[in-house]
C-alpha cells in the first residue's frame, strides 16, 4: 500500500506493508489526513520514531467488529494496555506502556490504511464532513485546556503561536473569558482568527504587561515559552502545549518568585470535540490551506513545516465504499 514512511528522513512508498489488525483492533481505511507541529518534529528528532507518519485522521472502517465496519470515524491517538496503574487509575492517556498513532511504537495515518484499538474509534455525526472531522483530534487537545484550567468571564488570557494549535485553542476559549488575544508572527495567518472575530496582536507588536491570568503557548518553541513567562501574571497559569525537538536552556527563576503554575497539556476529549463541530460551534474549515494526494506527502509536509499554510491535509481516498460527505 502507500504510505509516508519516516526513517531518518520522510520517504513516499507504493509498497508499505499492509497493517495486521491484532486482537480488539480495526483496520481504517484513511480518506483525509492532517499535518501537525508533531509530525513535522518527528522529523527533526522528536520521539526518536521509525514508521508511518501521522496521527490526525478520518476514515472508514473496512475490517473489525461487525458494529463497525463501514463507519466513518476518527480515532483517539494513545492505544493503551488497560491494565497499568495508570490505565486503572483513571489516566490512560498516560499509559506506561501505550503506543502512540504515527509518534511511537506504532504506524499512523499517512497510509492508505491503519490498525486501531478498536476502543479508540468514535463515529463521526453525518452532518460533519470530512474536512472538518481531520481536525477532531487537534480540537480535542485545545479543549483539553478547559478541562485543565477553569476559564471564565473574569478572565484575561493570552494565546501565543498563530499557528494550526494556537488558533483552534483561541476559537475554544473565544466567549469563555472576558478578554483574549491571539499572538502570532503572520498578519495573514491572524486575519483567518479576526475573521471568526477573534482580537489579535502581532508579536512585535506584543506588549507583555505580566497581567495575564492565563497565557497558552502552542509556539512550539522555547522562545514561546519564555514570551508566556513575561505575559503571565502572580500566580497566574500558563498552559503548555508545545513540544519541540532538542534541548532548550530556560531560567525558571521568575516562575519561582511569581508563583507561576505550569500546566502540561496534550490530547483532550474527542466526544466534546465532535459534538462541537456537529453544533457548529468552532469553525475550523478556513484553517486548511492545502490540500495534496497523499503520492506528495513528501511535498505536504515540506509545505507544512514552512509556516506559509496553517493546515495542509492529505486527500488520500475520496471514496472507501462509504457516501462522500466532505
Amino acid at each position: 500500500m502507500r504510505a509516508l514512511e519516516f526513517n531518518t528522513r520522510p520517504i513516499f512508498r507504493s509498497d508499505y506493508p499492509e497493517p495486521a489488525a491484532g486482537p480488539g483492533e480495526a483496520v481504517v481505511a484513511v480518506r483525509r489526513a492532517g499535518i501537525c507541529r508533531t509530525d513535522i518534529e518527528i522529523t527533526r528528532g522528536y520521539m526518536d520514531f521509525h514508521g508511518v507518519l501521522g496521527h490526525e485522521f478520518v476514515g472508514i472502517v473496512q475490517a473489525g467488529p461487525r458494529e463497525w465496519k463501514g463507519k466513518r470515524v476518527v480515532a483517539e491517538i494513545n492505544c493503551v494496555c488497560g491494565q497499568c496503574d495508570l490505565c486503572t487509575g483513571g489516566l490512560r492517556n498516560h499509559c506506561r506502556h501505550r503506543t502512540v498513532l504515527g509518534i511511537q511504537g506504532r504506524d499512523g495515518a499517512f497510509a492508505d490504511r491503519l490498525a486501531v484499538p478498536v476502543r479508540n474509534l468514535h463515529e463521526v455525526p453525518a452532518g460533519v464532513s470530512d474536512d472538518q472531522a481531520v481536525f477532531v483530534e487537534p480540537l480535542a487537545a485545545a479543549f483539553e485546556v478547559t478541562s485543565q484550567v477553569h476559564v471564565d468571564a473574569g478572565h484575561r488570557a493570552v494565546v501565543l503561536g498563530d499557528g494550526r494549535l494556537g488558533q483552534l485553542v483561541a476559537r475554544v476559549l473565544q466567549g469563555r473569558c472576558g478578554q483574549l488575544v491571539l499572538v502570532g508572527r503572520h498578519e495573514a495567518k491572524l486575519e483567518l482568527a479576526e475573521r471568526v472575530g477573534i482580537q489579535t496582536a502581532l508579536e512585535a507588536d506584543f506588549l507583555a504587561r505580566g497581567d495575564a491570568d492565563v497565557v497558552v503557548d502552542a509556539t512550539g518553541s522555547a522562545e514561546g515559552f519564555r514570551l508566556a513567562g513575561r505575559a503571565v501574571r502572580p500566580r497566574g497559569t500558563i498552559v503548555l502545549k508545545s513540544t519541540f525537538a532538542g534541548d532548550q536552556p530556560l531560567n525558571l527563576a521568575n516562575l519561582v518568585i511569581d508563583e507561576v503554575t505550569v500546566v502540561g497539556s496534550r490530547c483532550g476529549p474527542f466526544g466534546e470535540a465532535l459534538r462541537a463541530l456537529a453544533r457548529g460551534e468552532v469553525d475550523v474549515t478556513n484553517l486548511i490551506g492545502r490540500h495534496l494526494p497523499l503520492e506528495r506527502a513528501e511535498e505536504a509536509l515540506a509545505l507544512a513545516a514552512g509556516g506559509d499554510v496553517i493546515k495542509v491535509v492529505l486527500d488520500v481516498h475520496d471514496d472507501c465504499g462509504h457516501d462522500n460527505r466532505s
